[in-house]
């Protein structure tokens, strides 16, 4: 019987893949395993080694033995792997991308400091401006705003105090639950 792919048909064909895969599939698969040391990596080899057998019917015409054919493409394709392997650049295990900032809770926050600074007097607002938004230090800050050293440490003392205060207050009004009207 010839099994080339012209010469015998597509039913008489599958039945020859079927009955070559029952008899074969468990040495070619323990083969595959031993040569990979891996279960899912030996399942591949054996379903190209398969797919090879299926483009290439040819290869039993002759009468020769289909598992000496099966091991020796078996063996071709796991060498034909680990060059793979070699040539491409070793592969990193995934991970989770780094989360990017809520730009929205950016702006409620800086609506909330807008709103929190508008409730201190002009003398605290001034020393804050002065030392976090302009990144003075509290020498140059007196001299920026005409006072003694000791009076821009008091002010930042009292100011952050009531910055406390007032965002305690805000946020409890942003967190009470507003009533249905």
């Amino acid at each position: 019987m010839s099994v080339g792919r012209g010469s015998i048909s597509l039913t008489r064909m599958h039945d020859f893949l079927r009955v070559l895969y029952e008899d074969h599939h468990h040495c070619l698969l323990n083969f595959a395993t031993r040569l990979t040391g891996d279960r899912a990596a030996a399942e591949d080899v054996v379903q190209e080694t398969f797919l090879r057998a299926w483009r290439h019917p040819e290869s039993f015409a002759d009468g020769s033995s289909a598992r000496g054919w099966l091991i020796t493409v078996a063996r071709n394709v796991v060498i034909d792997r680990v060059r793979a392997r070699t040539v491409r650049p070793h592969e990193t295990a995934e991970h989770e991308p780094e989360p990017v900032p809520d730009h929205a809770q950016r702006v409620v926050d800086a609506l909330l400091m807008e709103a929190v600074l508008a409730s201190l007097s002009y003398e605290h607002r001034r020393v804050l401006t002065e030392l976090y938004y302009n990144d003075r230090t509290y020498t140059e800050a007196a001299v920026c705003l005409g006072v003694p050293t000791g009076t821009v440490k008091s002010r930042t003392h009292y100011a952050l105090c009531e910055l406390r205060r007032a965002f305690q207050l805000e946020a409890s009004q942003i967190l009470e639950p507003r009533p249905a009207g």
